[in-house]
């Protein structure tokens, strides 16, 4: 799942505002985030099979980014994290976390039995992926989805803007063209893509607040 994940920060944004959106979409991402500098520096571990249904990538060892006891650690740094950094209130934090912990829920609904439970334990996915029809299908019904709520919220402050529907365009826009051109080659080549990726997309939240106030 891509940006499926998003969908949870866009609802979020759309139920507690004072956090910018720029931070629900790293919080939406930051298991991936840690996940893309850790397979780079070889401390977690991916292959690439052309084979594979839906997704490429063969995660066979990810336990400090990807196991469920590591994400709720995640989640409360993360939640912890932002709360200091941009001082928001204790509601606003419970949602980043809430957010962060949500990439593991999206992620066991689609990955096939790679997810730990906890470091060394046993591996868990109800592999969504097998069926990518119904993978894509199930992943950009959700975005769209909290893109309308996020869109209603908006229009109730407002604040109709162009450039919130630019950024839903862009992000279906990269899912399209990793389906067309799944990810390749060695473990800092991947790493770095998708956290260009993360990048790309937490920035293009930032300008389209930004731009609005």
């Amino acid at each position: 799942m891509f940006v499926g994940h998003y969908s949870a920060s866009l609802a979020a944004k759309a139920a507690e505002p004072r956090a910018p959106l720029w931070s629900y979409f790293i919080a939406s991402q930051l298991l991936d985030v840690g996940w893309s500098v850790f397979v780079a520096l070889g401390i977690e571990k991916v292959r690439v099979d052309p084979q594979l249904p839906g997704s490429v990538f063969d995660l066979y060892y990810m336990p400090w980014t990807h196991s469920l006891l590591a994400a709720i650690g995640w989640s409360i740094i993360g939640g912890l994290v932002f709360r200091r950094l941009l001082r928001l209130p204790n509601r606003a934090a419970v949602f980043i976390g809430l957010v962060v912990f949500s990439h593991w829920i999206l992620d066991f609904i689609v990955h096939r039995p790679d997810l730990l439970l906890f470091p060394g334990g046993p591996k868990v996915g109800l592999g969504l992926w097998n069926y990518p029809v119904l993978e894509e299908t199930v992943e950009l019904g959700l975005l769209t989805t909290a893109a309308v709520w996020w869109a209603a919220s908006l229009v109730r402050g407002e604040k109709t803007e162009l450039r919130a529907i630019g950024l839903v365009v862009l992000m279906i826009a990269m899912q399209a063209f990793v389906i067309a051109r799944p990810p390749s080659g060695g473990p800092l080549m991947i790493g770095s893509m998708v956290l260009a990726a993360y990048i790309v997309i937490a920035v293009a939240a930032w300008w389209v607040e930004r731009a609005r106030s």
